[in-house]
């Protein structure tokens, strides 16, 4: 029965860890997608995003604003909330690429120069992208915000990572160890 258990846990470990890669390419298409929307669908998602976050403030900080002045505040902002979705996906993105690389066993600076460099790629091809959608500029600021965004997911991943290699797997890691002995 022992053997049994070993062998369906070496096969789902064998399945699994491959599928890790799952979240970063639906978070590219995700990412591509907001890329191929024109500028005004691009504007008016902003927009929407904007009255949406600012309403949901007005209630629970109990702000006392109008309606007009939530669509004001959010026509406003837009800038920054541009900047910001810029920022979360691109963050998302690096979560979702450095966590697979983790688990495979790339850590340290070689974690941050591999899913770094391949999404600071990825955040260039997107610009560029952008480039042939209609009302859409490519912006080397963009570019600034996504890897920053990336820095932070990846330096995320690592203290995640090593808190749990350090906590919660701890007694496995000490089980092989004792087994090589």
């Amino acid at each position: 029965m022992k053997y049994f258990i070993m062998y369906i846990k070496q096969t789902l470990r064998f399945v699994l860890k491959p599928l890790s890669f799952v979240p970063a390419i639906i978070m590219m298409l995700v990412i591509f997608n907001f890329s191929a929307q024109e500028g005004g669908q691009s504007s008016q998602l902003s927009y929407e995003v904007g009255v949406k976050v600012l309403t949901i403030a007005n209630e629970k900080l109990d702000r006392g604003w109008s309606e007009k002045k939530i669509r004001q505040l959010s026509r406003e902002g837009q800038h920054y909330i541009r900047k910001t979705a810029h920022f979360t996906e691109y963050f998302l993105l690096a979560v979702s690429v450095a966590f697979p690389l983790y688990v495979y066993g790339v850590r340290g600076l070689w974690l941050l120069f591999s899913a770094g460099i391949f999404c600071v790629g990825y955040a260039c091809l997107d610009e560029y992208h952008q480039s042939f959608v209609a009302g859409r500029t490519p912006g080397k600021k963009d570019v600034v915000i996504d890897s920053v965004g990336i820095f932070f997911g990846i330096i995320v991943t690592r203290i995640v990572g090593w808190t749990g290699r350090m906590t919660i797997f701890r007694p496995l890691s000490n089980r092989k160890e004792k087994e090589k002995r």
